[in-house]
């Protein structure tokens, strides 16, 4: 069984930036079925609006960030999620992050922001960077 992942916008959005980095690599990776990403709605309407924020700056149409994240849906494993939970985030617009991770039982977090869900541990969720986890993919 893959490793499952939540993939925090900032992921995506420094994809598109440039395909030299890391995280254009995971979704390359995530492509050859090297590791399982975990969705909910509110994640998706999240990337959604993340890249179309970003997408002239990006040099993307809407059309392709629709396709990015159609595909996404596409290969993603839905989880619904309750925010059933007290904040454990300092952001509380992070804790359905968070929360996808764990109800959908992933291994880890991975992100450009890791102050973010500093506390994560204490649900036995880690925290990536784009580099430390294509490293970890490497590895095995």
């Amino acid at each position: 069984m893959p490793i499952r992942v939540v993939l925090d916008s900032s992921v995506l959005v420094a994809a598109l930036r440039s395909q030299l980095g890391a995280s254009f690599r995971l979704l390359q990776a995530l492509r050859a079925g090297r590791y399982e990403i975990a969705l909910s709605v509110p994640l998706v309407l999240e990337y959604e609006a993340s890249l179309l924020r970003h997408a002239e700056q990006l040099g993307v149409s809407e059309a392709e960030v629709t396709a990015l994240v159609d595909y996404l849906c596409s290969v993603g494993v839905g989880q619904q999620i309750h925010f059933l939970w007290r904040p454990a985030l300092h952001d509380p617009r992070d804790e359905f992050v968070l929360e996808l991770a764990v109800t959908a039982a992933c291994q880890a977090i991975v992100t450009h922001n890791t102050r973010d869900f500093a506390g994560a541990d204490r649900f036995e969720v880690e925290v990536l960077t784009p580099g430390q986890f294509l490293r970890r993919l490497e590895e095995g």
